[in-house]
């Protein structure tokens, strides 16, 4: 799609949580696009079980939220930010070095309470740099909680609490970046639609750095993979849901990722974990996924590239046009769109 152009009127940008709005988290605006003919009709986000149906499968990404943003200094003394983008072991990630000083291959990151981070990869001509921490695991975890913040992008007016950056059911830490789309949903809706006969499933993707900074930097997942795990529980719910005629319904871009890059195998769903790295867009044989949950996406995101596998992008350009004729907010506070 080359990414879908329009024009966003900066005033759409939702700079702070809904509660913080006087909303409930899920009586944000509700955006329903209907994928074969484009038809668009308007909801609260606590209606959506009125487009559901029995028989229907939620899928939800119940990874949590790292404060991934740290303030170094560099070898030089200048001031360093490290905007963790995801974890390759213990006590390596890849991240973002954001600073006006010399950093480079060798060179020692000074972190508060005596934590120290080595660059040992920094490409010039990429975005990402891999760095190795003085502490590992749990250590180095307690160490981000204390110290670290959450991303915050331009938009954003007041460092909110890191608790604003998750969703109710984010259990397994790992993200780096909110998987913003189910977080909407309060226990609440989940349990009144379980009894409307929709089910509800897990999975973990964590999600890395959406936004390098630079507009050189296009986030492409084909070179920053991003880690998920498919428990039994859920390929069988998936495997179930298909076989009885259920839509799966993925909730974040995230979970589309995850269950098209594990794919089904003589129909079935089978439990597995890998790295997604597919780049979804117009025109892919989406095997899994029947609709989507997603929040609004800025002008020539790669999001659209994949919600494009969904919905023709005229159709989408049509609905985003009408959200913005009517007022709806953008970003992660913001308002949510379902696409079936």
């Amino acid at each position: 799609m080359a990414g879908l152009t329009f024009t966003l009127p900066p005033e759409l940008n939702a700079p702070a949580p809904p509660e913080r709005r006087g909303l409930r988290r899920d009586h944000v605006r509700l955006l329903v696009l209907n994928r074969r003919t484009g038809a668009v009709s308007h909801a609260r986000f606590d209606q959506i079980g009125a487009h559901l149906r029995p028989g229907d499968l939620l899928v939800l990404n119940n990874s949590r939220t790292l404060p991934a943003v740290l303030q170094a200094q560099g070898p030089d003394g200048a001031p360093v930010e490290v905007r963790l983008a995801h974890r390759l072991g213990p006590d390596r990630w890849r991240a973002l070095l954001v600073t006006a000083g010399a950093v480079g291959n060798g060179s020692r990151l000074l972190l508060p309470e005596g934590l120290e981070a080595t660059v040992e990869e920094h490409p010039p001509d990429e975005p990402l740099s891999v760095i190795r921490f003085s502490r590992a695991g749990l250590a180095l975890a307690d160490a981000l909680y204390r110290f670290g913040q959450p991303v915050r992008y331009e938009y954003i007016g007041e460092p909110w609490d890191l608790d604003y950056y998750q969703t109710v059911f984010a259990s397994v830490p790992g993200s780096v970046e909110m998987p913003s789309a189910g977080r909407a949903f309060t226990w609440e809706l989940l349990i009144r639609l379980r009894r409307q006969g929709i089910g509800v499933a897990f999975l973990s993707l964590h999600a890395g750095l959406s936004y390098f900074l630079d507009d050189r930097w296009v986030k492409d997942p084909r070179y920053t993979p991003e880690e998920y795990q498919i428990l039994a529980e859920t390929a069988e719910a998936i495997t179930r849901a298909k076989a009885t005629g259920g839509r799966v319904i993925a909730v974040g871009t995230t979970v589309v990722r995850a269950l098209e890059s594990a794919g089904l195998v003589d129909g079935q769903m089978l439990p597995r974990s890998g790295w997604a790295s597919l780049f979804i867009t117009a025109g892919f044989p989406l095997q899994v996924v029947d609709g989507l949950i997603t929040g609004l996406h800025e002008p020539e995101a790669t999001h659209l590239d994949l919600l494009s596998a969904f919905v023709d992008p005229e159709r989408l350009r049509e609905g985003y046009q009408e959200a913005i004729d009517l007022g709806y907010l953008w970003h992660e506070f913001g308002d949510v769109n379902l696409i079936l």
